[in-house]
């Protein structure tokens, strides 16, 4: 705790530093923003410029950097419920900072928004709500008009048209696919004209086209060939002027449809009297600046090299050679469930489509990939795969003048809710566990001060609940179990993270090697297995050594083997699924139920477990030595499940504890004897929060601590006589009681406050509520709760604040000269978070 000379007051501000989610598990979630301006940002940045993806129930915007590396740079919750399919539009406009895209999500609804790329907002046009079922997929047209036309499937097997500037309200027309769904649709121009063509394909192994007649979309014909449903479709015209339709399917395979305009009305078989042997054409009429033209659809070419669904499809952009004609490469992007991406080019001399490039995963314990997207300028790939992760290739040149295709950075985060989060203490990276069953590491990349994940310590089985850190090279998690496991940094991903990270970890190596503890090189999972085990450097990796039985050599969960690393950039995916494990050194046994909540004491020397509980034998607190991992002692002072714990902050002697029963207990730790003490404790008749206790913290110089309910309050509690309430206290309260509280819009399920003081000695509160929103506050005893600003839902969290803490150590040399404070927060809606809180000097 410091006290340093800024005051508190409504002119503080806070910008969001770093913004970490998971890509969601549909094959529309990702989109790259084809244009000019994006084009030109690409060569500037070396990297793709700006693409969009689904998070939650929100849309993120992506920046790609100068050195190639992205960044979340904006966010907006538009949507109740999970985002299903985003899309960039292209509107033809006098400002160039202006940008809108089309989001849909299963609350059914279709949102179109803009992006401001100047001052990075994103603001809400207008929002479709007629579907009855989930928004599967959507695309749009800009119009000769300036209008958009929208279109967008649903799960109630109709396909509706919209255009804003009509009705903003009811689509202007719904075309029924009977009991189907369609899976991808595209709309585009017919080539060299102004007429809306509509492609759908479906769960009927169709492609169905519509053509607009008289402002009204009208079927032209459908396409056979695919045997599986149809899960991607992307349009593209060649320099020729012939439309190209590319569509992808479960049957594995990929289809390149031929559009063009045929002289010829009616196909003629006396025109081929040889019976030369010709590919079938599929002819429809359409009506072109009021003339009736025929157009023939013949299979350009069937394409077979994955050996999994085939998910995302995507022609490579239009690009400009040296005289400024804008061509198109015929080079075509797959995605498949088999973890690889491919491009697709025809030989320059026989034409035949050929495979030129495969990237992706053998092996491994990662799913297929989803969708995928070539960048604006052609030069960086990019898929999503079943654990929200991105898988990220750029096309470099060497020094010689030959290029080839490099894995570059990509943004990461969790596909689950996050659980927990917990700084290192010495504030230089951030810990975060989720339901989807991995702890992950985030610090700051010192080339750029941006943050990434730079490892993956844990990869578990169970969905993860807490995490405490028990100094800077070991953390204890929690999960959907009955153990409490316990993790030690390796060597290996300790010097890839000083090296990156300047994490300034040397005097923990020293000690350690001061004290002949010895480290292990990395670690590795054994097939079918939960943990993770140790590797040395002098000893190779051999998971079976032990068994009468050895895995086949098609074995089909094969182990997971560390490689030490050398990095220079933040670690890729299967790096960090791989490499940045950290060693499993402890289980501990004693619980009787799934573990809930963890803490440990600043020193590290004790931990506090606790598991879910439905009565009073179950909600125990149990403690740990860390020195020799045995259990010191069980606290029972609660009756339903201790939902989160917090040891004080300085001198580590006093553990608080809060439960579902509505209390908190207050135990005292004398380390010289051993012994542990109840100091307080609130029962039914002193309790004054009526509803669950979600959270729990104290200040930083440990005069105060503060609880946080469902019953919307946040209270102060201290020991004196004057505390609220006066009188005498009860005897179980040993002269603690409430000094203050307050009372907010929303339940308040996380609570922290910052380790910086303001010259008058008021606290910095953060408060995170029920619907995602953080409420900055100051406080101190005589002056009450004072609001000071709020982090709405698109700023903040879009679902439930999870965990608030403060950077410890924010009043460094750089935050003395600035006056800023780090908050790390996570939330329900899958996302860690960190801000900038500026105070006033």
């Amino acid at each position: 705790m410091n006290n340093i000379s800024f005051e508190l007051n409504n002119t503080l501000s806070a910008k969001t530093a770093f913004t970490s989610c998971g890509c969601n598990r549909t094959p529309s979630s990702v989109h790259w923003l084809q244009d000019s301006q994006n084009e030109n940002q690409a060569e500037e940045h070396g990297g793709g410029g700006l693409f969009l993806y689904a998070a939650r129930n929100s849309v993120a915007v992506v920046l790609s950097e100068r050195n190639g590396a992205p960044r979340v740079i904006s966010s907006h919750s538009l949507h109740k419920d999970r985002v299903n399919c985003v899309r960039w539009l292209q509107k033809s406009t006098n400002s160039s900072q202006l940008c809108y895209f089309l989001s849909g999500g299963v609350d059914k609804a279709l949102c179109l928004c803009k992006y401001h790329r100047k001052t990075r907002e994103i603001e809400s046009v207008c929002c479709f709500k007629d579907s009855q079922s989930s928004v599967i997929c959507c695309d749009g047209l800009t119009l000769k008009s300036g209008q958009f036309l929208l279109a967008s499937a649903c799960g109630d097997s109709y396909v509706r048209i919209y255009q804003p500037d009509k009705d903003a309200e009811k689509a202007l027309q719904s075309i029924k696919f009977g009991t189907g769904f369609i899976l991808s649709l595209q709309l585009t121009f017919i080539s060299a004209t102004s007429v809306p063509m509509l492609a759908c394909g479906g769960d009927d192994a169709k492609i169905h086209i519509f053509i607009q007649q008289a402002g009204q979309f009208v079927k032209a014909i459908s396409l056979h060939g695919h045997e599986d449903w149809i899960r991607g479709l992307d349009f593209t015209t060649d320099d020729k002027g012939d439309m190209l339709l590319a569509s992808c399917s479960q049957d594995c395979f990929v289809r390149i449809w031929r559009i063009t305009e045929s002289p010829n009305k009616v196909p003629d078989p006396s025109q081929n009297p040889s019976g030369e042997i010709k590919l079938k054409e599929n002819v429809f009429v359409a009506e072109v600046n009021e003339k009736n033209v025929t157009f023939s659809v013949t299979v350009e070419t069937v394409l077979y090299g994955h050996e999994g669904w085939v998910y995302g499809i995507h022609w490579h952009p239009k690009v400009l050679d040296a005289s400024g004609t804008s061509r198109q490469p015929m080079k075509l992007l797959t995605a498949s469930m088999d973890k690889t991406m491919i491009i697709w080019q025809p030989d320059a001399d026989t034409g035949v489509w050929e495979e030129r490039l495969r990237v992706g995963e053998v092996g491994g314990n990662t799913l297929g990939l989803y969708g995928c997207q070539f960048s604006a300028g052609g030069r960086t790939i990019l898929a999503h795969g079943y654990h929200g992760a991105f898988t990220l290739w750029n096309l470099t040149t060497s020094s010689s003048g030959d290029e080839h295709w490099c894995r570059g950075i990509a943004v990461s985060g969790h596909f689950g809710d996050v659980t927990d989060i917990a700084w290192d203490p010495e504030g230089h990276f951030l810990l975060s566990t989720s339901f989807d069953q991995t702890t992950r590491l985030f610090a700051p990349w010192k080339e750029t001060g941006n943050w990434y994940e730079m490892g993956r310590p844990q990869v578990h089985g169970y969905d993860l609940q807490c995490l405490a850190m028990l100094g800077r090279l070991s953390f204890a998690s929690g999960a959907d179990e009955k153990v409490v496991r316990v993790f030690q940094c390796p060597l290996n991903f300790l010097e890839n993270l000083d090296k990156l990270c300047d994490a300034k970890i040397s005097s923990e190596l020293h000690q350690m090697k001061k004290e002949g503890r010895t480290m292990a090189e990395g670690a590795s999972v054994p097939a079918l297995g939960l943990s993770n085990k140790a590797v040395f450097a002098d000893q190779p990796v051999d998971m079976y050594a032990d068994k009468d039985v050895q895995p086949a050599a098609n074995e089909q969960y094969t182990e997971s083997s560390f490689r030490p690393l050398d990095l220079t950039v933040p670690p890729s995916e299967d790096n960090l699924l791989q490499n940045t494990l950290w060693p499993e050194t402890q289980k501990l046994y004693g619980h009787g139920f799934e573990i809930f909540a963890l803490a440990a004491n600043p020193q590290g020397t004790i931990l506090a477990s606790a598991c879910k509980a439905t009565k009073p034998d179950y909600a125990g607190i149990i403690l740990w030595d860390t020195k020799t991992w045995q259990q010191i002692t069980t606290l029972y002072c609660h009756s339903l499940t201790v939902v989160q714990m917090a040891f004080s902050p300085v001198s580590g002697d006093r553990l608080l504890s809060v439960s579902r029963d509505r209390t908190w207990a207050l135990h005292q730790f004398d380390y010289t004897s051993g012994a542990v003490d109840k100091l307080a404790a609130t029962d039914k008749k002193t309790a004054v929060h009526s509803r669950i206790i979600w959270s729990c913290c104290w200040t930083p110089d440990e005069a105060f601590f503060l609880t946080a309910s469902r019953d919307k309050k946040v209270i102060f509690w201290c020991r004196n006589e004057d505390s609220l309430g006066g009188g005498d206290q009860p005897a179980g309260l040993n002269g603690y009681g409430a000094c203050s509280q307050a009372t907010f819009s929303q339940s308040v399920t996380a609570v922290g406050v910052s380790y910086v003081l303001d010259s008058s000695g008021r606290y910095l509160l953060a408060a995170g509520l029920e619907n995602g929103e953080i409420t900055l506050c100051s406080w101190n005893k005589s002056e009450g709760l004072t609001q000071l600003h709020v982090l709405d839902t698109n700023m903040a969290h879009h679902l439930t604040v999870r965990k608030l803490i403060f950077r410890p150590n924010s009043n460094t040399s750089e935050g003395h000269t600035n006056n800023v404070v780090k908050l790390a927060s996570c939330g329900q809606d899958h996302q860690v978070k960190l801000y900038d809180i500026m105070l006033t000097g």
